[in-house]
C-alpha cells in the first residue's frame, strides 16, 4: 500500500486524496524505516572502506554506466575486480562527488 501511495504521488503531484488515518500510519512507518536504513548504511559506509557495485555507483554520482567507463579511461574513477565483478572504493565515489560538486559551482 505504502509504495502505491508514493508512486502516486510521484505521478500526480497535484491529486487530492482521502487516505485513511492507519494508511498514513503505515507510510509514515515506512518513510521512518527507509530513513533509518539509509543513515545505518551511511554510518557503515563512512566508518569503513566498503566496495559499491556498479548500480549502487551510478546512482550515488547520478550517472550511467557509460560516464563510469569514460572515466576508467581517463583514469579518473578506476574499479577494482572482485570475482570478475567491478566495484567502486566509497572514498573514490565521495572524492569523485566532490569534485562533481566543485564543478557546479564554477
Amino acid at each position: 500500500m505504502n509504495t502505491n501511495l508514493f508512486e502516486l504521488a510521484r505521478q500526480c503531484p497535484e491529486i487530492t486524496l482521502n487516505v485513511k488515518a492507519g494508511e498514513l500510519l503505515e507510510m509514515v512507518e515506512y518513510c521512518v524505516n527507509k530513513t533509518r536504513k539509509d543513515l545505518e548504511q551511511l554510518i557503515v559506509d563512512a566508518n569503513t572502506e566498503t566496495y559499491i557495485s556498479i548500480k549502487r555507483t551510478t546512482e550515488i554520482l547520478g550517472v550511467d554506466r557509460l560516464t563510469l567507463l569514460r572515466w576508467k579511461k581517463r583514469g579518473s574513477l578506476i574499479p577494482i575486480e572482485i570475482g570478475g565483478i567491478r566495484r567502486y572504493k566509497m572514498s573514490d565515489v565521495k572524492r569523485k562527488e566532490k569534485e562533481k560538486e566543485k564543478e557546479k559551482e564554477i
